[in-house]
């Protein structure tokens, strides 16, 4: 079977196949590591695993390199306010990510690069790009892309340059330079700043050059595919083509995937709003890992998705009757032979589920053939029509679907619990579901931070916060005993 897939560089839905006719070669931008993700960043993470997940159930191998932003101006300000290096700011974050990937069962890249990691190759993407006339240098030592040399930028996007604002996040700062269009390549190094001693001077890459450095690194100056946010097409993904391509002088990508922004309650994710989620605060929230994971692929990657707690729910439900709907097939005891009526409902179940997500991706169509199989098989069970080769045939059909929605094993309580470890860590059990806390129970470590959370509230002459940390214990008899000593507590 063949995956037909849209194409922003087109326009048009291609069919996407290694070009080698053996493996996929693909690059996904990845996180920038000065933050926990959100659930926006992550529903581009699990829209491109589905779509690995699906190639390989299609019988097509994957090589998947993603970059890790671990050098920006985020990353220099925070981690110099926080008086750490860069690389011990960024590790805990980086690890925070990895963690939030498995917890929704996100596959990982074949590759993962760090943009430190990769300086040198860089440096001589830039250099190259001298050498062809389409980078130069500025007095203080910046290097900058000429974007009059690459007549065909804006190719991507769609974008009339002519009609384009100056410093469009094309990097407009204090430096000087040939044309405010032009972006920035390498800038140089700041007092106090990382940087790096390197043969086009001492400074730090620009945000666009990694992509383009560590891709054809890994996957070559021409590849299958490149995907990511629908945010990064205007201009990331427009510098990259147009740097890459300029030294080059080959399609950088040969197929683009963008996946659409994400709304919370049909508004744009702000912190300002209160719209604002991270994985971690959803799951402190109760809500399960799987849950989220569903949430997030059921609608299409083309389609703007609409966050709600609602859909959260539904998404709960639909795991739970599929969950039990497998554990009532495996468990049962079913007469030999074969239903015709059900064999056939299998076959096509499979076949409008594949049909489905190779049609662009099709994840909403993709999961409606498998509740149809799901309610016509439950019927034949109450009637002790659902003989033992039907279940063989449906479990199959399940095991295709999981391949690639990944949520029928429940591994949600594994999640759930590094989350409350997160929480107790940082500080953040005010933010636990009280249910969740009655659920989990308390470990000592968890009472600790409250009680630790407690004194400071005393102290900061927040006694409603106070008397509410001991109401909250004493209803899970944790006793608390305030002495000239500190604080002690006991659990009844």
């Amino acid at each position: 079977m063949t995956l037909r897939l849209f194409n922003t560089l087109t326009g048009e839905v291609d069919l996407l196949a290694p070009a080698d006719g053996v493996a996929l070669r693909m690059y996904a931008c990845g996180p920038t590591v000065y933050d926990y993700g959100h659930i926006g960043n992550f529903r581009t993470f699990l829209q491109v695993d589905v779509l690995r997940r699906f190639l390989r159930l299609t019988g097509i191998k994957v090589r998947h390199v993603m970059n890790i932003t671990d050098v920006d101006d985020r990353i220099l300000h925070n981690a110099a306010e926080a008086g750490v290096s860069i690389r011990e700011y960024t590790a805990v974050y980086e690890q925070a990510f990895f963690e939030d990937l498995e917890a929704l069962r996100v596959e990982r890249p074949e590759v993962m690069a760090r943009a430190t990691e990769h300086i040198p190759r860089m440096v001589e993407l830039i250099q190259k790009l001298a050498a062809a006339g389409a980078a130069y240098q500025t007095e203080d030592g910046s290097w900058y892309f000429r974007l009059a040399a690459f007549p065909e930028y804006g190719k991507l996007s769609k974008k009339d340059l002519s009609g384009m604002e100056d410093g469009a996040r094309v990097d407009l700062d204090e430096y000087e330079k040939d044309s405010a269009r032009d972006f920035a390549l390498w800038k140089a190094a700041k007092p106090g700043e990382t940087s790096w001693d390197t043969a086009i001077g001492r400074g730090r890459p620009g945000w666009h050059i990694e992509c383009s450095a560590m891709a054809m690194e890994y996957l070559g100056e021409s590849f299958d595919l490149h995907a990511g946010g629908e945010d990064l097409i205007f201009p990331h993904h427009e510098n990259e083509i147009a740097q890459s391509e300029s030294v080059t002088h080959k399609t950088f990508a040969r197929h683009w995937m963008h996946v659409r922004f994400l709304l919370v309650d049909g508004r744009k994710m702000s912190k300002s709003e209160g719209n604002f989620y991270t994985l971690r605060d959803l799951l402190l929230k109760g809500y399960k890992a799987s849950a989220i994971r569903l949430a997030l692929i059921s609608v299409p990657y083309r389609h703007q998705f609409n966050f709600t707690f609602d859909g959260l729910i539904e998404a709960t439900s639909a795991i739970e009757r599929l969950r039990t709907f497998r554990e009532r097939l495996r468990m049962g005891v079913f007469a030999t032979g074969e239903n015709p009526a059900l064999q056939a409902s299998a076959k096509k179940a499979q076949a409008e589920y594949l049909a489905a997500l190779a049609n662009d991706l099709n994840t909403a169509e993709a999961r409606a053939p498998i509740f149809d199989l799901l309610r016509a098989a439950n019927t034949a069970m109450d009637q002790g029509l659902l003989l033992a080769g039907d279940r063989d045939a449906i479990l199959a059909v399940l095991a295709s679907f999981d391949a690639v929605f990944d949520v029928l094993e429940d591994r949600d309580a594994e999640a759930t619990r590094r989350a409350l470890e997160w929480a107790v860590q940082a500080g953040r059990l005010s933010d636990v579901a009280p249910e969740l806390l009655a659920r989990q129970g308390l470990t000592d470590e968890a009472i600790d931070a409250l009680v630790a959370e407690r004194s400071l509230a005393k102290k900061q002459r927040n006694f409603a916060r106070a008397d509410q940390i001991r109401n909250e214990l004493a209803e899970k008899g944790v006793v608390l005993e305030d002495s000239k000593d500190g604080v002690r507590w006991k659990r009844k």
